[in-house]
């Protein structure tokens, strides 16, 4: 029994240690301190033994192209603050509009400085890999944003290839509004834009809930929707060497990424 004045000594004991919980990979992601959707997301498709890592950067509640410019000027200090001794696998930034808005190379370039022993990606990267693994090329697309930013993101995709057959806004300003959105209304929203000749429904920004919803729309429409949280996903997934098959979040994780192994 200790008495105070003692002097602890354990006991030398042989410790067994082996590769830790999340010893198949970890997965890093800079989110907004106004996202409240993405932690909750990463959280329910991750697979058994892969970890997820979490850092925010301070944002402006306002969302606009010059509030979503701002993001990259301590990308590279948030990227150094995920489980550094650990050393991630990927890290990802996890915003579509400011992916686009300051582009993904330069994105990556920061988060590199900050990680350099990390594969850098960003939220929109993951989506295009997404889209392309599913083959599509003519998109409809529904957003939470302004139009400003719908306008910067229709521009975007055209650049890459797709045909953007429409893209509609709810015209929110806060990062808060978006995660406040209900999943129904996403399905909803959905629906209405739908239309016959598009070959999927991309449901863009990694702050709101659109994932919950994302397989009940593929089983009405009978066609791929990505959302971007599951989009990204599924990509840093694949970059990390995991291609396990997830039930729940929409067919893109039936695929176990060969295209994007090609590239």
């Amino acid at each position: 029994m200790f008495k105070s004045g003692d002097k602890i000594k354990s006991t030398i004991r042989q410790v067994e240690m082996d590769e830790g919980r999340h010893h198949r990979a970890k997965l890093g992601f800079i989110l907004m301190s106004t996202d409240l959707a993405a932690e909750a997301d990463f959280t329910d498709m991750a697979p058994h033994d892969v970890g997820i890592h979490i850092t925010r950067l301070k944002t402006d509640d306002y969302t606009t192209n010059e509030t979503l410019s701002r993001h990259i000027e301590h990308m590279a200090e948030a990227a150094a603050r995920i489980q550094p001794d650990t050393k991630p696998d990927v890290i990802s930034y996890s915003c579509t509009s400011g992916s686009i808005v300051i582009g993904e190379e330069r994105i990556k370039n920061e988060i590199k400085k900050g990680a350099p022993y990390a594969i850098p990606m960003t939220l929109v990267t993951g989506v295009i890999d997404a889209l392309n693994e599913l083959n599509v090329k003519k998109l409809v697309i529904g957003t939470p944003y302004l139009d400003e930013i719908n306008t910067n993101e229709a521009e975007f995709l055209v650049e890459q290839g797709f045909e953007v057959l429409d893209i509609q806004g709810l015209n929110l300003t806060t990062g808060i509004e978006f995660g406040r959105v209900t999943p129904d209304y996403w399905k909803k929203f959905a629906l209405e834009i739908d239309r016959p000749d598009a070959d999927a429904i991309f449901l863009s920004c990694g702050g709101i809930r659109a994932l919950e919803v994302a397989q009940e729309i593929e089983g009405i429409i009978g066609k791929p929707v990505i959302t971007s949280n599951q989009g990204q996903m599924w990509s840093c997934l694949r970059r990390a060497g995991i291609d396990d098959v997830i039930e729940g979040f929409g067919q893109i994780f039936q695929h176990d990424g060969e295209r994007l192994r090609r590239k």
